[in-house]
């Protein structure tokens, strides 16, 4: 149902007590800055926007391989939140090599097993925030491929 990085993510979140759960986030939103765009890489598409919904400036940047599979970089303002930062490293690794399809079709039941019920309700737009970006620009770049197949038929 989920691809196995991020199902391996979510296995070693639902283990952990929550005071255990709480310093694993923040230990991911610390390493969220490991995920930021790095010299020479070529991305399909670059999505980088500050949202009503988001405290600074999320980038969000897609690579897709030779074989169909989708690989993230992301940039954080200074200012985006510690959940955020967090949702945005375990995305990143747990959707790497995921396909674009795969993507734009996982259920988000899996953030409430990561974030735990409490944080979702306290900040629930914040914890789906990242997933609905990396949904939206793997939609976009689905859209072009179906337009250039289409295109490339005529």
């Amino acid at each position: 149902m989920y691809p196995p990085k991020l199902n391996n993510i979510i296995n070693l979140f639902e283990m952990l007590p929550e005071v255990e759960r709480r310093e694993t986030l923040v230990s991911y939103a610390d390493s969220a800055k490991k995920q930021e765009p790095r010299a020479g890489e070529q991305f399909e598409l670059e999505d980088v926007r500050k949202d009503e919904e988001c405290a600074d400036t999320v980038g969000v940047y897609l690579h897709v391989d030779e074989e169909g599979k989708a690989h993230f970089r992301m940039t954080l303002g200074a200012e985006v939140q510690t959940l955020t930062r967090a949702m945005t490293a375990i995305l990143c690794k747990g959707l790497d090599g995921a396909t674009p399809q795969e993507i734009l079709e996982l259920p988000s039941d899996f953030v409430t097993r990561i974030v735990g019920e409490q944080l979702v309700r306290v900040r629930s737009q914040t914890t789906y925030y990242i997933l609905t970006r990396m949904k939206g620009i793997c939609k976009v770049y689905l859209d072009r491929q179906r337009r250039m197949a289409a295109a490339a038929v005529a």
